[in-house]
């Protein structure tokens, strides 16, 4: 290690931060055919961040102003991507909406309800509900609710056309039922609400992450929402994925979200990522927030709405 800072030290160092700020920046260039890298990649793309203090330690170590300054390459890309989500929040709304996967073995499934209706929010999604002790719970607050397969929504505002939606992925039972539309006749007209559950997603030593079923469903979802006659809808659901992840395009594609924000809602314990989403075409989502514990293994989350 020299005793002096110095410019021409530090190359590899450089090297890596610039790679770093490529990958920010570029992500979308990464193949996908190769154990599904790219949606790896995208999954935990707000988490390079962490390169940084080791990038800045190393340059220090060696004295090099050139990989120190490199290092801030990749402050300002991951600034560029994910920035906006530090401004706070901002316009009116119309509709709170309540996202949660309860996890089909909740130890204390009306509990979980109730901490969930003590927002008050318009609507709650709920995915992995294998009993009736949510609709139990929630039935005074909110007469307006169906439940489809593993999947239900509660409402404040009258419920029609309530019916199962098919986005069952190639090679599973016909009893898989992950996902319902319904339209909500709220005060400001009719809204087509869908409440989905994707496919979970699979890490590997042979098949890498493995995606095919999230995509496949995802695939199916795009194409209902393609020909949604309503103009205002609003997705609610457990997506199994990141809305950086190129595997949810054919969803992400047609409908917008909050810049990017830090509820991240899995594990509840320590959460990395937030793969629970509220999403809406014709709306306005004017912010996620995550809400407290309960004795799920995902955080649930509020949505703000501007109809």
């Amino acid at each position: 290690m020299g005793s002096s800072w110095s410019w021409r030290r530090g190359r590899p160092t450089a090297g890596l931060a610039v790679a770093v700020a490529a990958l920010l920046t570029f992500h979308g260039v990464v193949p996908n055919t190769l154990l599904h890298l790219g949606s790896l990649l995208e999954t935990v793309l707000v988490w390079l961040i962490l390169a940084v203090p080791v990038l800045v330690e190393v340059a220090v170590l060696r004295r090099s102003l050139l990989a120190l300054v490199a290092s801030l390459l990749p402050v300002v890309a991951w600034f560029g991507v994910f920035g906006g989500g530090l401004l706070p929040a901002s316009g009116q709304f119309d509709v709170t909406v309540v996202q949660h996967n309860v996890n089909d073995v909740n130890p204390d499934p009306a509990g979980t309800a109730r901490a969930l209706a003590a927002l008050r929010p318009d609507l709650i999604g709920l995915v992995e509900v294998t009993v009736p002790a949510y609709g139990e719970a929630l039935a005074e607050q909110y007469p307006y609710s169906t439940v489809q397969g593993t999947v239900g929504l509660w409402s404040r505002y009258p419920l029609v056309d309530a019916r199962h939606l098919d986005i069952k992925p190639a090679g599973l039972a016909a009893d898989w039922n992950r996902g319902l539309r319904a339209v909500a006749r709220t005060p400001f007209g009719d809204v087509a609400i869908y409440v989905v559950h994707l496919p979970s997603v699979r890490l590997g030593p042979t098949a890498g992450f493995n995606t095919t079923r999230r995509d496949d469903s995802a695939r199916k979802l795009g194409a209902v929402l393609k020909a949604e006659p309503l103009s205002r809808l609003i997705l609610i659901g457990d997506l199994n994925s990141t809305v950086d992840d190129r595997g949810l395009r054919p969803v992400s594609s047609q409908l917008t979200w909050p810049a990017a924000d830090y509820a991240l809602s899995w594990p509840a314990g320590a959460p990395v990522a937030r793969i629970d989403q509220v999403m809406a075409r014709g709306a306005k989502v004017i912010s996620v927030r995550t809400l407290p514990r309960t004795t799920s293994d995902h955080l649930p989350i509020a949505a703000h709405v501007k109809v």
